[in-house]
Order: C-alpha cells, then structure tokens, then sequence
C-alpha cells in the first residue's frame, strides 16, 4: 500500500524569542488550551505523527509594524525546511504595500495570511480593497481567517463581499468558510475564486453539517487544515477520517486540492 498524500493547508510557526507570548495570547483569545507549541520543530514533530508531506506555514501581522519582520521569519524557515509552503503577512495599514509585494515574492513566499478580527479591520472594507487588488496582480493567494460570533470582522457575508467585488483574487476562507458561523457558509455559493480549510471547525461542527458544506461547495474546493498549534495533528486527522468520505474526496481534500490550485507537487 503506498503512503497517504497529505498536505496541512493552515498552520502557523513563531520565532523562539515570542513564540510562548504567542501561542499564550491566541488561547486566551478563544479561550482554547494551547499545549502544543508554536516552534517550527513543534510543528514537524506533530505533523510527522501523521506523515505529513507539505505545510502551509504563516503568521498574523497584528501590527503594521510587524510585516517585514515576520516575512523574514517565514522566509528564512521555508529555507530551511524544503516542507515549508511560505504565506506572508500583509497588514491593510501598512505603507508601501506594492512595494513589499514585491519582496514577498523576492523571498520565495507564495500567498498572503489575513485575520481581520486579530488586525480590527473589516474583511470588505473599502480601504482594503487596494491591498487585495494589488494581491490579486502579483498573483499572491489570501488565506483569509473567516468567522467568529464574537465580531463582525470577517463575517462570511463580508467575505463573499470581497470575492465578488475582486473575482482575480484567489481567496481561502478559513474554517469551512466561517468559524462559529457556519450557517452563513452558504453565501459562497457560486464564488469560484474562493476556497475553504478544514481547520478549527471539526472539533466543534456536527458530522452532517460538514458533510452539507462539503456537498454544497464543493469538494474540489476544500483543504485539509489543523491550524497548529492550535489543535494536534493526530487529533485533527482523526476528526477529518470520522466523516466517513469516499476514498476520492477524501484524497481530494487531503492533497490533491491544494496541489492543483497551487501547482505543487510532493
């Protein structure tokens, strides 16, 4: 039997000197134990539990002030671990957005990371709207995190907002396309620039519900995601099989989705 194929869509890593700061204040903000770490060996360590080949590795920029810093970061780690998939971190105040644009792909970075309720900003908000455009040029995708009942910043009609009004855009909309508001998922209906993760919704997102959001958007458009260090890969992947998909879509989801749309082979 050959070996399963799987690529993790949506995980993130810290440098040392912050990482415990880190993972502490995002389990603070969901109010989640957060016992796994946030090194990048952390993330490797967990993820060759379950034979992980590929990882999507990024990190928030809760401050402008913090883009240039974390692009060198996730740069320098992709550099050194070959199954590091870089996304770079953008924030919509930050100035001379083109400009390190250009510098995510001079690092070899193949997408941009986006929390609007970590960065206060609505997801459609006019102002943001530039930073997505110029995104959309340089051909840089946008993992979006979407949902949460707490705010209204990345709400899924917010999202769907933004990729109808810049249809280039490749957009992931984390979290089956909302966490905690899964009930609005719906709204993407048709968006054929919009992608989903798995990731911090199977703990919590009754089996029929996801099967449902699989079925209405679309199984060629998911990706299997743990957002580590959030949850254990183990965990997550054991989730993910209790759905019960056919070998085919779950190979879909697993891998074969991430390595069409993104053109990567492992």
């Amino acid at each position: 039997m050959s070996k399963q194929i799987i690529i993790d869509a949506h995980t993130h890593i810290f440098p040392a000197k912050i990482v415990h700061k880190a993972v502490d204040s995002i389990g603070r903000f969901y109010g989640i134990p957060m016992g796994h770490g946030g090194l990048p060996q952390s993330l490797l360590d967990s993820g060759g539990k379950i034979g992980v080949d590929l990882y999507l590795v990024c990190s928030t920029a809760t401050t402008p002030a913090q883009v240039e810093s974390i692009n060198d970061f996730i740069a320098g780690e992709c550099r050194l671990h070959p199954e590091f998939y870089g996304f770079g971190a953008l924030h919509p105040g930050f100035e001379g957005l083109a400009e390190e644009m250009e510098r995510i792909r001079a690092l070899g970075l193949h997408g941009v990371k986006l929390h609007p309720d970590f960065q206060r900003f609505d997801i459609d908000d006019p102002a943001a709207m530039e930073l997505y455009r110029l995104c959309a040029r340089a051909g840089l995708p946008i993992l979006f995190h979407t949902g949460d009942d707490r705010y209204d910043y990345s709400a899924p009609a917010r999202m769907a907002s933004v990729a109808r009004q810049v249809p280039d855009l490749v957009c992931i909309a984390a979290h089956f396309g909302g966490y905690n508001r899964w009930q609005d998922s719906h709204l993407y209906k048709g968006l054929d620039n919009v992608y989903f993760d798995t990731s911090s919704s199977l703990f919590k997102l009754p089996r029929e519900e996801a099967l449902a959001l699989i079925d209405l958007l679309g199984e060629d458009r998911f990706f299997f995601g743990t957002d580590f260090p959030m949850w254990d890969h183990r965990e997550e992947l054991a989730r993910f099989s209790a759905l019960g998909l056919p070998p085919s879509v779950r190979e879909k989801i697993l891998h074969q989705n991430f390595q069409r749309v993104f053109g990567v082979t492992v």
